[in-house]
């Protein structure tokens, strides 16, 4: 070609040649589906151009990582880049990087077959020290020859449309100009080239991930077309995949623990309606009615709303969160998956076969839906909606109404309460609906009408949970005397915890204190029982609530038997936490470094591990069991009852 635009602009030209591996990746997702087509059963038309849309986002991601050296020395401002050995030094490295890039996606067409989502950084510890590693890599490109043979389609289709055009150096007419502009395009180019690797260029929402996938099918099944290999594995390096951990045979540790829930239920589910709400950083701390021995029995917290609620509600003398994160919040609270060690969301078995409380109820004829007030993307909600079993997804972009942003996250709590309750009055019966706060989060701002109506408190978080509180109670009082309201359960829980005000919330087991609620109106769920609740007991409490009677995995318990002994654990990064019988369990790489009574030491000052040496071996095997269980299902994706 001798048009000036097309032959000697390198910066065309690498447009190009990146749109080049954008095609050829879209090409791949076509070959993935038509290799494994019989795994994914019931794609239609629209969600096949679903996945192709959304897949491009992922492969634009990818083709940044894999050609960010190229883009580099493509870019630098200088003449010497259009120098013959340079650019045949340059396009080695493009077609090496990018072979090799393709070769992991084409060898994901046959791996997936094997554990059923696309391969994660993992894989290299998979068969590292394999002694036979190479005598099956081969054993698997002839048995496999289909996939060889489209690889190497892959690589001469590659290869042939790189030469189509090359950088040819220009003869501007003006040099200043052209070295100015060449300049100014560097940060321009920079710009957009951490836009593509982050999958956005807006700074609030979080780098997508894998589990961002779900955004575009219908069956999270079918999220493994969406992604390719190499985003897979960029995205989950760094992250330390779970060692399988092997403390008890098998027998033994199911008699530790066992995440299996099998019921014994007869009769029909009971068809009541469920809504969970979970509230931004609602610290148990913050809620007068479950602190009333603070302040010398004078602390009167920041929710009266809560606290009149309570009076009629059954809650937990011990609730915890199981992680410190929003992204931990979700898959603990609507899947009973907690986070251990890294959040599930961000971990590399996010895409395991999982069915959280939506899917075992949506099974059972109920609509699902999720209502949360940011920009969809935001922390991944939609997607873990969407993985978890979540039919519909209520975002800021579906809020008909203006002028009610808060500027920073999206729809304030207020307004977004009332349009969840309007929205409540037309769903099909019966429903579970849930809904994710967000005005109670930094910078802690009210609505300016609001300014000055709540106590501000010693702590920023105080005004704006006040008004948070005020949101629940305006939500409640517009849906009490609708039908469905007496057949409705509620369940109030937060993500996680936030600055503490008194030192009793300032330790291992305050930091991850929050509420757990359930409120059945007119029913005899009341009091406060003795018994320790976290997140991951939501969901296998609702479905035993309900008298669901199919098998289920749940990490958590149900709180409603007491035949159980209750327990709740977390983690922060390597070091574990199990509450039992009064006592809190740490423990670092799996060594027990501290044990005490969480109730009678509030500041957890006295040490009880040479004290309490029976209790202390009893905590240690039920964390250690815990443990062992978690990885293990992670790892072989055994996340439903029925396998992966």
């Amino acid at each position: 070609m001798k048009n000036w635009f097309f032959s000697k602009n390198i910066l065309v030209v690498l447009i190009y040649r990146i749109l080049i591996i954008l095609f050829l990746f879209s090409l791949s997702r076509i070959g993935f589906y038509i290799f494994n087509h019989k795994m994914f059963p019931g794609i239609d038309a629209a969600e096949f151009l679903s996945i192709m849309r959304g897949g491009l986002l992922f492969d634009i991601s990818a083709t940044v990582y894999i050609n960010l050296v190229f883009i580099f020395f493509n870019l630098l401002p200088f003449d010497f880049r259009y120098n013959g050995t340079y650019q045949k030094i340059l396009g080695g490295l493009f077609l090496f990087s990018n072979g090799l890039a393709f070769a992991a996606n084409s060898a994901d067409f046959v791996y997936y077959r094997f554990v059923f989502k696309r391969a994660t950084s993992d894989v290299f510890r998979t068969f590292e020290g394999e002694p036979g590693v190479v005598k099956i890599f081969f054993k698997f490109v002839i048995d496999y020859w289909p996939v060889t043979f489209f690889c190497f389609f892959i690589w001469f289709l590659m290869a042939y449309l790189y030469g189509r055009i090359k950088a040819e150096k220009p003869q501007p007419s003006s040099r200043p100009a052209y070295v100015i502009t060449n300049i100014l395009f560097v940060p321009l180019v920079a710009g957009l080239v951490v836009g593509g690797a982050r999958g956005s260029l807006n700074e609030s929402t979080r780098p997508i991930s894998n589990s961002n996938a779900a955004r575009y099918v219908k069956n999270p099944t079918n999220v493994a077309i969406v992604l390719n290999t190499p985003f897979s594995i960029f995205r989950t390096s760094g992250k330390k995949p779970l060692d399988r951990k092997i403390f008890f045979d098998d027998e033994k540790l199911k008699e530790l623990y066992n995440p299996h829930f099998i019921p014994e239920h007869k009769g029909d589910i009971r068809k009541e309606n469920v809504v969970i709400i979970i509230l931004e950083s609602f610290g148990r701390e913050y809620i007068g009615a479950l602190n009333k021995d603070l302040d010398g029995g004078n602390y009167s917290g920041y929710t009266p709303f809560l606290d009149s609620l309570i009076s009629v509600s059954l809650t937990f003398d011990v609730s915890v969160a199981n992680g410190k994160k929003s992204i931990d919040a979700m898959p603990s609270i609507l899947a009973s998956i907690p986070s251990l060690e890294t959040p599930y969301t961000i971990s590399h078995y996010s895409n395991n076969r999982i069915e959280g409380l939506a899917a075992h109820l949506a099974r059972k004829g109920y609509y699902t839906t999720f209502f949360h007030g940011a920009l969809s993307g935001s922390m991944g909600f939609d997607s873990f909606a969407r993985i978890s079993g979540f039919q519909d997804y209520v975002s800021y972009e579906s809020y008909p109404y203006q002028g009610d942003t808060d500027g920073m996250w999206g729809i304030w709590d207020e307004p977004f309460f009332r349009f969840f309750g309007e929205r409540m009055k037309e769903f099909p019966r019966p429903f579970l609906a849930s809904i994710f706060s967000l005005s109670s989060h930094h910078p802690f701002k009210v609505p300016e009408k609001y300014k000055g109506k709540f106590p501000r408190g010693p702590v920023p978080i105080a005004e704006v949970v006040g008004y948070t509180d005020f949101a629940l109670r305006g939500f409640f009082k517009s849906i009490s005397e609708e039908d469905f309201f007496q057949n409705t359960l509620f369940v109030i829980t937060a993500d996680h915890t936030n600055e503490s005000i008194h030192r009793e919330y300032q330790n291992s087991y305050g930091l991850y204190s929050v509420p757990v609620i359930l409120y059945k109106p007119g029913s005899d769920l009341k009091g406060i029982r003795k018994r320790i609740a976290q997140q991951i007991d939501i969901m296998p409490t609702v479905l035993n609530y309900l008298n669901y009677d199919e098998e289920f995995i749940a990490f958590g318990n149900d709180l409603l038997d007491d035949s159980v002994e209750s327990f709740a654990f977390n983690t922060n990064g390597s070091i574990y936490h199990l509450y039992m019988r009064d006592h809190i369990l740490i423990m670092l790489d799996y060594k027990p470094i501290g044990l005490y009574n969480f109730k009678t030491d509030r500041f957890l000052e006295e040490n009880l591990l040479e004290k309490e040496t029976e209790l202390l071996s009893v905590m240690d095997n039920k964390l250690k069991a815990i443990i062992q269980s978690y990885n293990g299902r992670l790892i072989d994706n055994e996340m439903t009852a029925a396998g992966p």
